[in-house]
């Protein structure tokens, strides 16, 4: 079982061009969309999150449950559902701007335990910035690492949600240690300011970097590098690309029954550039069609 906390939210995504284009609401939030994704691969897979009793929330709750994910370890409560809205470029990338006082994920507690059988944790974005919440995912975080569960974190920076870039900076390297895969952008990486090198000397077995429609490149405590290129493809958003990698990683390393240190470690070169690619394949489907929808497993072939 692979679990993934965080936050579920509503992506008002424009119709159009204009300040004033019509806005599609669509079911959305990294995690949320990772979770779909490892759903819709075939991974046992269980939400851990917070979410409104609302519409928006029912309807959130509804996907994932029709993605074959477990909802089992989702709180509930009477707040509003959290809402970001899309501005889309010319080339398809997405940049958001959110709507988060009083909202239900905000309010995520600390479980009692996890899910039985569970193997891996996957946790970022939102989540790990918006208090109260923020410090009962870091603690999630922490309590798994230390039952020696496996632990993926995607930051998946929003700089408009972060008050204080220093102290969040700061933060993020006090997870490290608790973390076993570091899976960032090139543009998080920019804006963190550190290096891979850094990153896996402060605790993570392996750092995979994406560069948008270039590809991915994995870093490994060997002093490994394996880069691959993307996968062409006509883009329409990049909605939800980023957390389809995630769970491409996170699926194709439980297949491999790789999801350990030990497991990272005995990849190799081989490995690595099929898992890289198998998640440049799957990044690239969802780029083709319009929001976070991520492949299923019949669409992708053999890892």
């Amino acid at each position: 079982m692979i679990v993934v906390a965080g936050e579920a939210l509503i992506d008002l995504v424009p119709q159009g061009t204009g300040a004033l284009a019509p806005l599609q609401p669509a079911l959305g939030g990294g995690p949320y969309n990772t979770a779909v994704a490892l759903g819709r691969l075939g991974s046992p897979t269980a939400f851990c999150s917070r979410t409104s009793y609302d519409a928006f929330g029912e309807a959130l709750l509804d996907r994932l449950t029709n993605a074959g994910v477990d909802v089992s370890a989702v709180q509930r409560g009477t707040e509003p559902t959290t809402l970001a809205v899309a501005a889309i470029d010319g080339n398809g990338s997405a940049a958001y701007s959110f709507y988060v006082e009083g909202t239900a994920d905000r309010l995520f507690t600390v479980p009692a335990g996890l899910p039985a059988g569970t193997r891996a944790v996957s946790f970022g974005t939102c989540s790990l910035v918006l208090e109260p919440g923020a410090s009962a995912y870091e603690e999630l975080m922490r309590t798994a690492a230390a039952q020696g569960l496996f632990t993926a974190l995607d930051p998946n920076i929003r700089p408009g949600l972060i008050p204080d870039a220093d102290a969040y900076r700061a933060r993020f390297k006090s997870w490290l240690p608790s973390v076993s895969l570091l899976k960032l952008s090139e543009e998080d990486a920019r804006w963190l300011g550190g290096t891979p090198r850094e990153w896996l000397s402060a605790g993570p077995s392996a750092v995979v970097i994406t560069h948008g429609g270039d590809g991915l490149t994995a870093f490994t405590q060997d002093g490994a590098v394996y880069p691959v290129p993307g996968e062409k493809v006509d883009v329409v958003d990049t909605i939800g690309a980023g957390d389809t990698v995630n769970a491409a990683l996170l699926h194709g390393l439980s297949v491999r029954d790789a999801l350990s240190p030990e497991g990272l470690a005995g990849l190799g070169r081989d490995g690595w550039e099929r898992l890289l690619r198998f998640a440049a394949r799957a990044a690239a489907i969802t780029c083709s069609r319009a929001g976070a929808e991520p492949p299923y497993a019949s669409e992708l072939g053999a890892l």
